[in-house]
């Protein structure tokens, strides 16, 4: 498949003889990247497929108002760290969920879903990951699995560049924290 820029699918989608062509290629251009960062928040594959939908959903509903500060990635980011925010705070409230016992079945699930063959540092980085608040995970994930710049990751959350720093340091020194005393 040809890369696309941003500018090109948004003419196509602009376009009514090409709108439906130019969704379809914004989703398969962004759609792995954006349910990657959707799972690293939820980790159950059901959940972060229908969140990944969700979001191209509302990017469809929404794409009028896009406005070209940032780009087509970073705003469908944002779209999608604030529906996994989101999903996560109704999960915990429709089920009555204490945060730990919260933790404890995303827990259980990892340890279900990891086979033998995966990685074992990587099972006691996930695990890590759900005892630390959820803003402090988004940002590590956004800055340690994607690789993104705090410039970046301040536009999808709409951070202060100061705060997104502080924010992941206190995570690394939680994650560790919580890797050293287990």
């Amino acid at each position: 498949m040809l890369s696309l820029t941003d500018l090109e699918l948004l003419e196509l989608i602009q376009n009514p003889s090409t709108k439906e062509k130019g969704f379809r290629l914004l989703i398969e251009t962004y759609q792995r990247r954006v349910y990657g960062i959707v799972r690293k928040m939820v980790l159950i594959h059901e959940d972060a497929d229908d969140i990944t939908q969700n979001t191209f959903i509302k990017a469809f509903r929404n794409i009028h108002k896009f406005q070209q500060n940032s780009s087509l990635f970073t705003w469908l980011f944002r779209i999608a760290t604030n529906e996994s925010l989101t999903f996560l705070e109704n999960k915990k409230k429709r089920f009555f969920f204490p945060v730990e016992d919260y933790q404890e079945v995303l827990e259980n699930y990892l340890d279900q879903s990891f086979t033998l063959t995966e990685d074992e540092i990587s099972l006691k980085l996930q695990k890590a990951l759900l005892k630390i608040p959820e803003k402090q995970r988004l940002v590590f994930n956004l800055k340690y699995y994607e690789d993104l710049s705090y410039e970046e990751i301040s536009k999808i959350t709409d951070t202060s560049i100061g705060a997104l720093k502080a924010s992941y340091h206190h995570a690394v020194k939680k994650i560790e924290s919580i890797l050293t005393n287990e």
